[in-house]
């Protein structure tokens, strides 16, 4: 998919849609030679456990908007949610919060991110993603709030136990970190859910009938229609060998 409209549309769907991991100092053919092993609604870019720079992240996006796939990026820390308008002037299509728990981070991050009337975000940017022949203020800002994407990652057993308050309206996606969710199952083993997927099927049901989709990081293109098949409609896989 070339457009970040349609993407959120297919979501909002529940169509399936699978993302791809890349590293953000790729070249554009090695990118390239990545989508083209499968069908990938977006690729995503890591900042809160690999190193960035805005002028890679800049580079990065417009490299993939050319290629034509919208760029997802998890942002370093919850309490940059403030931040959130700032890095979409960098070019991003997606925006993923790490460690979301409380209500106060999940309105943040729908005020930075959505332009008023939805949100607060600030009006400026050259690089922003889709600004070419939308340059004016009320026609981007009208396009950015129906097609930029906001995720919210669920990491520990307080965001599952919260994720029906915590999937507002403008929230498109709640993503799955297994691996700090799998800490914090270790931490409780006398809590009712006792596995990731225990944890899944509730936030699934939680959501059910919502505009808010579940977006699973399974890592393995084996493991899709495990996932597939509980209900999720957005993974996100490393690069097919």
């Amino acid at each position: 998919m070339s457009e970040a409209t349609s993407l959120k549309q297919r979501s909002r769907n529940g169509e399936i849609i699978v993302g791809v991991s890349s590293p953000i100092d790729i070249e554009k053919g090695q990118l390239e030679d990545i989508l083209g092993r499968d069908t990938y609604g977006f690729v995503s870019v890591d900042s809160q456990h690999s190193p960035y720079s805005e002028e890679r992240l800049v580079a990065f996006c417009a490299m993939a908007e050319e290629i034509g796939i919208p760029v997802q990026f998890r942002i370093k820390h919850t309490r940059h949610a403030y931040l959130i308008g700032n890095i979409l002037d960098l070019g991003p299509a997606s925006i993923e919060v790490p460690l979301v728990e409380d209500e106060a981070i999940v309105d943040e991050a729908l005020a930075a991110f959505y332009y008023p009337q939805v949100g607060k975000r600030s009006w400026g940017g050259a690089a922003r993603y889709g600004i070419g022949g939308r340059e004016d203020r009320l026609t981007y800002a009208a396009w950015w709030n129906e097609t930029g994407i906001l995720c919210l990652q669920m990491e520990t057993l307080r965001a599952v136990t919260n994720a029906r308050q915590l999937a507002k309206p403008g929230i498109d996606c709640l993503t799955w970190g297994p691996a700090d969710l799998s800490f914090d199952l270790e931490a409780h083993p006398e809590h009712p859910f006792r596995t990731v997927e225990d944890c899944l099927r509730h936030v699934l049901k939680q959501v059910e009938g919502s505009d808010t989709k579940i977006s699973f990081r399974s890592y393995d293109p084996a493991l899709r229609n495990k996932y597939i098949d509980m209900g999720v409609t957005v993974l996100m896989e490393r690069p097919k060998s």
